[in-house]
């Protein structure tokens, strides 16, 4: 299943930044996550959460998360904050950072941590703020578009038409 542009723009007309999605010059609407390692890090942490049989991970990533992040730069601020935080955990267990490790020992390092039970709070413990600026941004991101909310059954997703059928069609039992 591989993530295309009319999700990226979807997801970002969720979030408030789709209007001008490519409508202006680059560096009008370019707001970008000045950090490298940063976006990495949110391409390896979707990779762990995204499911596995959804391709174009990178690009959706970099359209949409790293577009919205950088939009703000407290935000961008906490989100780096997590991404030490997670480099800072993974470092005590393994001698490398997130982003190098393999897709499999990325979503175990997550678990470890403890991010799947964790409740998102941006100022709080380091598995919560891991969940509220990695993990949610990048959840919410990915099934506000109509190729994720289909993974789990939502095939008209809040803002997403969905055309003429999906009205006339009732409840299936």
């Amino acid at each position: 299943m591989e993530l295309s542009r009319r999700d990226a723009l979807t997801a970002l007309t969720a979030v408030g930044l789709g209007a001008t999605a490519g409508c202006a010059s680059s560096s009008e609407t370019d707001t970008r996550v000045a950090d490298d390692h940063v976006v990495e890090t949110l391409v390896a942490v979707a990779e762990a959460v995204y499911p596995s049989e959804v391709d174009g991970v990178e690009s959706f990533v970099r359209e949409v998360s790293v577009r919205r992040i950088g939009a703000d730069e407290a935000y961008e601020a906490g989100v780096a904050d997590a991404v030490e935080r997670l480099d800072d955990y993974v470092e005590g267990f393994r001698d490398a950072t997130y982003t190098d490790l393999s897709r499999e020992e990325r979503t175990t390092e997550l678990h470890r941590m403890g991010v799947g039970n964790a409740a998102p709070d941006p100022s709080g413990l380091d598995r919560e703020r891991v969940r509220y600026y990695l993990v949610n941004e990048l959840l919410y991101a990915f099934y506000s578009t109509p190729t994720g909310a289909s993974l789990v059954g939502l095939e008209n997703p809040p803002g997403h038409p969905g055309g003429t059928t999906s009205y006339r069609r009732g409840p299936e039992e």
